[in-house]
């Protein structure tokens, strides 16, 4: 007789090559109609006692929540890198394992970057509302110009996976590369980039900054007035990490006056309802939070998230563990 499958449930819908690897490989409930918030996550945990857990950033899993869970759970697998909805060190003092998806998205939000930093610095959004309007007459010579991304110089905040691949882009550019990072880099994964251990320093020669690291941990914003002032006038900021990097307000000013030029948003501090100020102003070219939305790399993560969860199961190391 085949041992039983491993009992997992998902909070969302998965890809379709994933969802058939679950109906193969795991027991699992239907795949769900609507995205589950955690109170639904935690119900069904009960009702179907799932070894694992599938998740997103939808559902978070904090306090009380994790609490809350049932003995069973022996994993919360979220299909992401980024970890702002989990309690991690809760999870793993109940014994409950936790598992990302890193690497298998780099490539598409560094792709993501690329498409913010030209978009904004060469007026993507003003262009696209002209022609939406029917364009009607002839640009000027000096009319709505925006900035060469070639040889300009990009200051990268965060220089891991993501940073890295958007450096290497950078280069197809001839941009000069400078990063901060809590450390520097070996000089084989430099590359050529200019480490700054002062992001005051760095700032003030920065054409394009980008930013590449996850919130932090007081929840504090590393861009504020203070910071985009250091900038010289006229640069872009791009955003394709998290919201609460940024402060809005300082960042709405900042577009406001030509302190900057423009800016490539993907993530917000308000999601799925953006600050409208920011909706509202020109100069800003935005995305809904897609940096890993094709189908090959989400597919990747449900993959690789479902690979922990047989892991678990099977008693063998995570392919992709999170500790606190």
């Amino acid at each position: 007789m085949s041992a039983e499958k491993p009992r997992l449930i998902r909070s969302v819908r998965l890809l379709d090559a994933a969802e058939r690897r679950i109906l193969s490989e795991f027991s699992a409930p239907a795949a769900p109609a609507h995205p589950l918030n955690t109170a639904e996550l935690i119900e069904l945990a009960h009702s179907f006692q799932a070894q694992a857990l599938l998740v997103t950033h939808h559902t978070p899993l904090k306090g009380d929540d994790v609490a809350a869970l049932p003995d069973c759970v022996k994993l919360v697998a979220t299909v992401s890198v980024g970890l702002d909805h989990l309690d991690v060190a809760a999870l793993n003092a109940r014994g409950i394992a936790v598992s990302n998806t890193p690497g298998v998205l780099t490539d598409c939000n560094a792709d993501l970057t690329m498409m913010l930093i030209i978009a904004a610095s060469r007026r993507a959004a003003e262009y696209y509302n002209i022609m939406k309007k029917g364009w009607g007459h002839s640009l000027e010579m000096d009319e709505m110009l925006g900035h060469r991304v070639s040889g300009k110089t990009l200051g990268i905040i965060g220089m891991g996976r993501i940073g890295q691949a958007v450096a290497q882009r950078a280069r197809g550019f001839s941009m000069n590369v400078l990063y901060h990072n809590r450390r520097q880099l070996d000089p084989s994964q430099e590359e050529g980039a200019t480490y700054y251990a002062s992001l005051e320093e760095m700032l003030p020669k920065c054409n394009i900054l980008s930013l590449h690291l996850p919130g932090s941990s007081n929840g504090q914003p590393i861009i504020t007035a203070r910071t985009l002032s250091l900038l010289p006038r006229g640069s872009i900021l791009v955003n394709a990490a998290r919201g609460s990097l940024v402060n809005e307000t300082a960042l709405i000013d900042a577009l406001r006056s030509g302190q900057l030029a423009g800016a490539g948003l993907d993530v917000y501090q308000n999601e799925p309802n953006p600050d409208p100020r920011i909706l509202a102003l020109p100069n800003v070219f935005m995305t809904p939070h897609t940096g890993s939305a094709t189908i090959e790399t989400r597919t990747a993560m449900c993959m690789l998230a479902l690979d922990n969860a047989a892991a678990i199961a099977a008693g063998t190391p995570l392919p992709s563990p999170v500790t606190a």
